[in-house]
């Protein structure tokens, strides 16, 4: 079972989505981005509650959506056969609705009989842990059992595809622990393909087994979760995974950094444009030039100080501007604060460069 959209693109006003990729059967591919980038757009296309402008969706090889050519016909496939499974962020349970009838709900509309339709949505309930809720109603439900009720739902009719747009967002962060937990291990019984939309990175790495990253309506970088953190391909993901993302261009092991500096790096072969990771945790800071083995060092300014669990995390400007990771005792013994001058030192060793994609194709 794939999904696949075949240089799809779906405008709204002054908005562009343009995708073409596959999603394949067995793996669930987080769809991550900021605000406004394309992701929730992405979800409604597959599901057919917005329609392309140009090029295709198709579900296992049968075209549900693409508009007329000069050598084939247009084609529309409403959302209630479209068989995918949908969970929105709000949930859309029928409030009038019990547990059991919201879930029984897609069977029934299928065509299953009443004892049917109920025994499947018993199955399903009994399956998420949430049997004991099947005669309340949606407004007796905490958060976290709203989500599984959602997700049963959507289960219920065994969909090709199943859809879940930020299902974690509306939880309380003392239950969201819980049920993000127990959705990883539902999602790994489902057959089909798994699209989730999400802007939280730890939901991306945690649920999902393949990440794509959309910026501006459209795919800026595709991978396993490890990629985005090996190597992060725009400055939007770097910032997600807690890393500075440099651009410049390499020669004999020294990178001229756009916007001003050089960092000399251990890979004395790469050359042209590259990327450069900077992790926070291999950043020195101190008062005064530093003594030792780290070959690159420079001044700058401190521009922002913020604690970050066991860590202070010291934004400084300089060039190149950078991100250091420091204790809450180094900190305090060096009185960081936002103006304060320092200098800053990182090994070349622990820098990591790579070829850097074209502008174009991000």
């Amino acid at each position: 079972m794939t999904v696949r959209l075949t240089e799809a693109v779906v405008r709204r006003g002054d908005f562009t989505l343009r995708v073409d990729t596959q999603f394949d059967d067995g793996v669930v591919t987080a769809i991550l981005g900021p605000n406004g980038s394309g992701k929730s757009t992405l979800l409604r296309t597959v599901a057919g509650l917005e329609a392309v402008d140009r090029g295709s969706v198709s579900i296992d090889g049968t075209i549900v959506d693409a508009v007329r050519t000069p050598v084939s016909r247009a084609t529309f496939v409403e959302p209630r056969r479209r068989d995918v499974g949908v969970v929105f962020q709000d949930y859309a349970l029928f409030p009038h609705l019990s547990v059991r009838q919201n879930v029984a709900f897609g069977p029934r509309s299928r065509g299953a009989g009443r004892s049917a339709a109920r025994a499947q949505a018993d199955a399903v309930l009994d399956r998420l842990g949430v049997a004991d809720l099947a005669d309340r109603r949606p407004a007796a439900l905490s958060g976290g059992q709203a989500q599984r009720v959602a997700l049963a739902r959507a289960l219920a009719t065994s969909p090709r595809a199943l859809l879940l747009d930020e299902p974690l967002a509306a939880l309380d962060a003392q239950v969201k622990d819980d049920v993000r937990a127990q959705l990883a291990s539902t999602l790994r019984g489902v057959p089909g393909t798994t699209l989730l939309v999400t802007h939280d990175p730890f939901d991306a790495l945690v649920l999902a087994d393949r990440v794509v990253v959309v910026e501006d309506g459209a795919v800026v970088q595709d991978g396993a979760p490890a990629d985005l953190t090996r190597a992060p391909g725009t400055s939007y993901v770097a910032a997600l995974v807690g890393v500075t993302l440099l651009r410049g261009v390499a020669s004999a092991g020294v990178i001229a950094v756009d916007g001003g500096g050089s960092l000399q790096v251990a890979d004395r072969a790469l050359s042209g444009p590259v990327l450069c990771v900077v992790r926070p945790e291999s950043v020195t800071v101190g008062q005064s030039p530093p003594e030792g083995s780290a070959r690159n060092r420079w001044p700058g300014t401190v521009v922002s100080v913020q604690p970050s669990l066991d860590r202070v995390r010291v934004v400084v400007d300089g060039a190149p501007s950078v991100v250091a990771a420091v204790t809450p005792g180094a900190a305090a013994e060096l009185a960081l604060a936002p103006g304060s001058r320092v200098w800053v030192s990182v090994k070349a060793t622990d820098l990591t460069a790579y070829p850097a994609p074209s502008r174009a194709s991000q």
